[in-house]
């Protein structure tokens, strides 16, 4: 070879091969120096919005808060299959580079520059996916020609830079970790753990084979792949990851060709705020933890006021977002955060008692409410309802809807704004159907009028002791109907308020077998004289009985005669001794329960009696995290005797007396309940609200059912009482709790007496009124059992 032909060489040599490798160094070298390089310290804690974790009483996800729904796992989290398909499918020399394939440069190149893609699937690594998803490109839109094409190189440098610093930073598997957690999968569903429950209903580590494929063939093109919405193009691609993974001998080719003829067997649910298990509880929950500190003016009644203030200075949850700064001073944030909050719910407890809501509502009861209201002249208020009170109820829904909002805001009159409430229009509604919902067209008004109409319901279970808090449901669709029936609903309480008085009397030394002369009692006010509605049967009237007779037949009678004994005065400070906060005037006809109260403090009151007197705040906050799993805060309620154990054994005979041959009988005759349960139902007037609040030693829980509005209601006791607008879920609940031999709520044989306890609570024939010339414990009738 001569001389000529050597320097020939090698000046092609440089100009072929050298100077672009220099050239390429020295742009990588210039990014390094001057671009916006995100630093090490960026890159340990990249900006992203993490969802806020709610966590049942097990440690399960029961929802999040988010503006993305994140959450992160770690690694050991992850099933190896998720690793394998991402390594197969997006970077099969992934274990190999160092952040750069330089065998997919070539490829990179002709794409994004000669084509003009900025596809990152020709040749970029999962380290530069990783670096593009958390420091996203900029826009690369430019009016000057090649000013795109040279933007997006300087980008893809940029990424490269990113990419080796994440590779100098972490390794591989911190690295594909942190990648499966940040990609987007559809559904509002960012990261791999929101994906594996809402596409499958499961945690990362627990998917299968064929599950983890369909998952990373979503990468890049979510929607196209989703298999809820393209489940045809989802499953091509699921099958060509696994493919991919027999390509790279992660499974053999016998797995592959069994593992495609498998269809894609979804569990979808959709993590957003209206959807999953829990959404009045997480709605509750933020409304707690956003509290600010109360006004007065903020406040109708000053006891509303105070109770809220006693939990401002008292309770460490409420208000906690507005009482605890970052250590930077900022607010904490639930939607971007990454908070762990544990709860004390219990994920099963709170699944079966949404179900049993949904099961009576949707089943039975709207359906007889339906049937009963049909040919009502002014549908759905009742016939005795005043056309102005149905007027203004009406003009209130209207002024609070979104439609006469949004309209007034866009400067359209009162005229206008009504004439549009009776145009006809095309809408989505709930309904007790598969789907959830009824698309229909009808006008504003009668969709207000079809939500009126609409039966609600609310359930609280709360733990005897410790008094945590283990379901919450404040209605029957959180999507659709918002309204928290639990702590933000007021209604009037009817006989469940009787079980106070009895307390009482308790208390005061009277006994279960204690007897009272059954007539009706009359009381002098100043400018009038009022008797309580008689609710026994003629032949009742003018007996001796017990005080248990009294209470298992909820007696007006007989709750008046322990008023007069006591006084209005005396009952209202049993209340507040056991935990009831609201308004209560002391007035003679608070013994039938005229007063308007909350779920949210009746079930805490009633668990009085199967805490042996104690009454406990209610808790459903155990500790919150952040998320480096640093514990913020811990919290406890607020424990105080409130009656004396003695009192509260002798109220669980007087209310199990309900349960086994009073209003309540059904929960023995129909579902079937054993063991020592006791509660006591309740309805007013006009059957507009029905209660039932029942306990045993594992639990306390009570429910209250009604439309929106008290002037929609039933006609009559038989199916407006609380034995059958609340009492069947009840039921329902404790019947599937029973069923779950996980749970343990089978009750106990009997509730356990105090230690010494030598009182003869067996009234034996005495419970029938006396002189009736009968004996024997007497049962109510099938109509008797609607009546309370």
């Amino acid at each position: 070879m001569t001389n000529d032909t050597k320097r020939k060489i090698t000046k092609w040599y440089w100009l072929i091969i050298a100077l672009p490798i220099v050239l390429l160094t020295s742009l990588l070298l210039c990014v390094w120096a001057f671009a916006d390089i995100p630093s090490f310290d960026e890159l340990e804690s990249p900006s992203s919005k993490l969802a806020t974790q709610v966590l049942a009483d097990d440690g399960s996800l029961l929802c999040t808060f988010h503006i993305e729904n994140r959450s992160y796992v770690s690694y050991e989290e992850l099933s190896p299959y998720l690793v394998q398909a991402a390594i197969a499918t997006e970077d099969k020399r992934y274990k190999r580079h160092s952040g750069i394939d330089i065998q997919g440069l070539g490829r990179v190149a002709v794409k994004t520059v000669l084509l003009g893609k900025s596809s990152q699937g020709g040749g970029s690594t999962i380290t530069q996916q990783l670096a593009k998803t958390l420091y996203p490109r900029e826009d690369l839109s430019g009016s000057i020609p090649g000013v795109r094409q040279m933007k997006l190189v300087w980008t893809k440098l940029k990424e490269w830079v990113t990419a080796i610093k994440l590779e100098r930073c972490y390794t591989k598997e911190e690295i594909i970790d942190m990648y499966l957690n940040a990609v987007a999968f559809g559904s509002n569903a960012f990261g791999i753990k929101a994906a594996s429950y809402t596409f499958f209903s499961k945690a990362p580590e627990d998917l299968n084979i064929q599950e983890a494929a369909t998952l990373i063939g979503m990468i890049n093109k979510p929607t196209r792949y989703n298999p809820r919405l393209n489940p045809e193009k989802s499953l091509a691609r699921r099958n060509h990851v696994l493919n991919k993974m027999e390509e790279s001998d992660f499974i053999s080719k016998q797995e592959r060709d069994s593992l495609k003829q498998l269809p894609i067997e979804l569990n979808y649910q959709v993590q957003d705020h209206n959807a999953g298990l829990a959404p009045y509880f997480r709605d509750m929950l933020r409304r707690t933890m956003n509290a600010q500190k109360p006004k007065r003016s903020s406040y109708k009644y000053i006891e509303d006021y105070r109770a809220d203030s006693l939990l401002w200075e008292n309770d460490a949850l409420y208000g906690w977002l507005n009482k605890n700064l970052k250590a930077d001073g900022s607010k904490y944030n639930l939607d971007r955060d990454g908070l762990k909050i544990y709860t004390t719910i219990n994920y099963k407890m709170q699944k079966y008692a949404e179900e049993a809501v949904a099961e009576h509502l949707g089943k039975y009861l709207q359906k007889a409410f339906d049937r009963e209201t049909r040919h009502l002249p002014n549908r759905p208020f009742s016939a005795d309802t005043e056309q102005k009170t149905a007027d203004i109820l009406m003009t209130q829904a209207r002024k609070w809807s979104d439609r006469w909002r949004m309209m007034k805001k866009g400067g359209a009159d009162d005229k206008e704004i009504l004439q549009s409430f009776n145009e006809k229009t095309k809408m989505r509604v709930f309904a007790w159907n598969k789907q959830g919902y009824a698309d229909t067209t009808m006008t504003p008004n009668d969709s207000i009028r079809y939500y009126k109409s609409l039966i609600r319901a609310a359930f609280l279970a709360v733990e005897p002791v410790s008094g945590d808090v283990k379901a919450y449901v404040g209605g029957p669709n959180y999507r659709y109907l918002k309204y928290d029936n639990i702590r933000q609903g007021k209604r009037q309480v009817g006989s469940t308020i009787k079980p106070f008085l009895y307390t009482l009397a308790m208390q005061e030394g009277m006994s279960p077998c204690d007897r009272v002369i059954n007539v009706p009692q009359t009381f002098n006010l100043p400018d009038t004289t009022w008797t309580p509605k008689s609710t026994d049967k003629d032949e009742w009237i003018g007996q001796s009985v017990t005080l248990k007779w009294g209470l298992m037949k909820s007696s007006n009678n007989i709750s008046a005669y322990l008023m007069k004994q006591f006084g209005p005065v005396a009952m209202v400070d049993m209340m507040r001794r056991m935990g009831i906060s609201s308004r209560l005037d002391p007035v003679y006809s608070l013994c039938v329960g005229s007063c308007d109260l909350s779920l949210w403090e009746m079930v805490p009151a009633y668990n009085t009696f199967p805490s042996k007197g104690v009454w406990s705040s209610p808790l459903f906050v155990t500790s919150i995290e952040d998320n480096m799993g640093n514990v913020l805060s811990n919290f406890n309620n607020i424990k105080k005797e409130a009656i004396s154990e003695h009192s509260a054994y002798l109220m669980e005979n007087l209310m199990e007396g309900v349960v086994n041959n009073g209003t309540a009988i059904r929960l023995r005759a129909t579902y079937n309940i054993p063991g020592a349960v006791a509660g006591k139902t309740g309805t007013n007037n006009d059957q507009a609200d029905g209660w039932f609040i029942g306990y045993t030693t594992k639990i306390t829980a009570g429910v209250w059912v009604g439309a929106e509005d008290r002037q929609v209601h039933f006609k009559s006791l038989r199916e407006g009482g609380g034995s059958n607008m609340a009492l069947p879920i009840w039921g329902i609940f404790l019947r599937k709790c029973m069923a779950d031999s996980s749970l343990d709520m089978v009750p106990e044989a009997a509730f356990p007496a105090p230690a010494s306890f030598a009182m003869n609570l067996d009234c034996g024939e005495d419970i029938r009124p006396a002189g009736n010339g009968q004996s024997g414990i007497s049962a109510v009738s099938e109509e008797d059992d609607y009546n309370f």
